[in-house]
């Protein structure tokens, strides 16, 4: 059986509340916060701020707590891991214009754009974790959760 992966991801919320998502090349073509895998001998910091200088340019945020656990599979490519176990943290940044680093279509994500709430709460887009808009509603109005909780898909 093909072991898991480590990941990291990042709900990054600029001062207007607007957060940043990438969107995947694979069906249903989730939309979903930046981030990927943890590499041998970092940390999720270190993952993060690696990943998020490659995937969007991003280089000066204030990282935040830890929000939620996610696990879930991806046999839909060839892929030697079983799934990515990642861990999504919030993050602050001024306002900015993505500028990725890398060839996205490498790491197989079509488009990357900032969504307002009411953008992620009225569009028909596939997102993941699928509770997304409301996790995002939530957190802008009571804040960061007392402890990291378990999602689902």
């Amino acid at each position: 059986m093909k072991p898991w992966r480590d990941g990291a991801r990042a709900l990054v919320l600029d001062p207007d509340d607007r957060t940043v998502l990438t969107q995947f090349d694979f069906p249903p073509f989730p939309w979903t916060p930046p981030g990927g895998g943890v590499d041998r001998g970092e940390s999720d910091e270190q993952a993060l701020r690696r990943e998020l200088r490659e995937e969007l340019g991003l280089l000066a945020f204030e990282l935040g707590p830890l929000l939620w656990r996610r696990e879930h599979e991806f046999d839909f490519y060839d892929s030697p891991f079983r799934g990515q176990r990642d861990r999504c943290y919030l993050v602050r940044s001024e306002r900015f214009d993505p500028a990725p680093q890398i060839d996205l279509a490498a790491e197989h994500v079509t488009e990357v754009r900032w969504w307002t709430v009411d953008e992620l709460e009225t569009t028909r887009s596939v997102f993941g974790p699928r509770r997304l808009p409301q996790l995002v509603r939530e957190l802008l109005e009571r804040g960061p959760p007392p402890a990291p909780f378990e999602l689902g898909v």
